[in-house]
């Protein structure tokens, strides 16, 4: 059975500067004093969760309302924030108290709560940015970078994956949306780098496998297909028009590898929702000009509450028919997963977002 999954951002609902303050404490300290906001924090991660559960998401990625990026730079120690990214000034190591990804550890913490209000076990989707994307806000590379990143980041995921009978982490995911849009020459085929890259990766997916946790790689585009010599890596995904979805060579390399697809089949993309929408309904506006002005002009609107956003989200048809069309080239057999292409912060408003992760669920629920 094909199962449910999202990637993890939202829209933010709420006061965005405290849930921010609330995280730095959230992960140092739980005492009385700052019980309040770490509480708030509590309340916004968990309500979250259950919500994607019970529109029908069956292994939710934890509520990411965070920078992505930062939120994992800023738990390494040894680096130095200059003008342009990030220097190493020391050994790269985890800073204290920083192993816990906070979110997930606010849904442990709550795990009674939540089991409780879902009425059953629940499964919990953890997703880190990867050593690639993370070694590009760095402002000098050597081709070992990768392998100490990779380090601190599996130590991050042997610290965050938890297992009990009221709930879970099932998957892992390695986020690394800036693989394959850049001539890197770290990673040019024969270099040190390219090899190093794959090292890094198996340290990290190898600590979920060895943990009973599957194991996926989140990428944006995948014309460098560098993650298909990764052993430990099970499970991939993309955009919902990358060639990943409907290549040859996937099918072939997919069965030789013993690897499988997350089907990526709406899109997140809000600006993009809006373009499709403008194209399909009013063919008089053509030129790119005109469709860029006229998607100004209904942000202006959405903005000042006088547009509904959830008019310019796709039709479970066209979400229905994406999927069907991935299955029927792939087979039930390779596809482990479906759900949105990526995650859903460019959004704007939570509720939005929840409706789409509602048309996407209808979408399979159908088929």
């Amino acid at each position: 059975m094909i199962e449910l999954i999202d990637v993890g951002s939202m829209p933010y609902n709420g006061n965005l500067m405290k849930f921010l303050e609330s995280s730095k404490l959230y992960s140092t300290s739980l005492d009385s004093e700052n019980r309040d906001l770490t509480k708030y924090f509590e309340e916004k991660v968990t309500k979250a969760f259950i919500d994607k559960i019970m529109v029908g998401i069956d292994i939710p990625n934890y509520p990411q309302f965070r920078d992505m990026n930062n939120m994992f730079l800023e738990s390494i120690n040894g680096l130095e924030k200059v003008k342009g990214g990030f220097m190493e000034v020391n050994d790269l190591s985890l800073l204290p108290n920083k192993s816990q990804i906070a979110e997930v550890a606010a849904i442990k913490n709550n795990i009674e709560q939540v089991s409780e209000k879902l009425g059953s076990p629940f499964r919990l989707k953890i997703c880190i940015t990867g050593p690639y994307t993370l070694s590009n806000f760095f402002t000098y590379k050597d081709s070992e970078i990768f392998i100490r990143l990779g380090k601190i980041l599996s130590q991050i995921v042997e610290d965050n994956i938890f297992h009990s009978k009221k709930g879970n982490v099932t998957i892992l995911v390695v986020d690394e949306p800036t693989f394959g849009f850049i001539d890197d020459p770290l990673i040019d085929y024969g270099s040190d780098g390219r090899e190093n890259m794959i090292k890094a990766w198996e340290n990290i997916f190898q600590k979920a496998l060895s943990k009973g946790v599957n194991t996926s790689i989140h990428l944006h585009n995948t014309v460098n297909e560098l993650f298909w010599d990764v052993k430990s890596l099970k499970i991939l995904e993309s955009h919902v028009d990358d060639q990943l979805y409907s290549s040859e060579k996937t099918k072939k390399q997919l069965e030789s590898t013993d690897k499988f697809l997350k089907a990526s089949i709406s899109i997140s993309i809000f600006d993009k929702l809006i373009r499709n929408h403008i194209i399909q309904t009013i063919p008089s506006v053509s030129s790119e000009i005109a469709i860029n002005e006229r998607i100004g002009k209904i942000w202006d609107e959405i903005n000042r509450n006088n547009q509904d956003p959830k008019v310019f989200l796709e039709p479970i048809e066209v979400i229905q028919k994406r999927f069907e069309k991935i299955i029927n080239k792939f087979s039930e057999e390779r596809v482990l997963y479906a759900g949105p292409e990526c995650g859903l912060k460019s959004f704007p408003t939570y509720e939005s977002a929840i409706k789409c992760l509602k048309n996407t669920v209808k979408a399979v629920k159908n088929t």
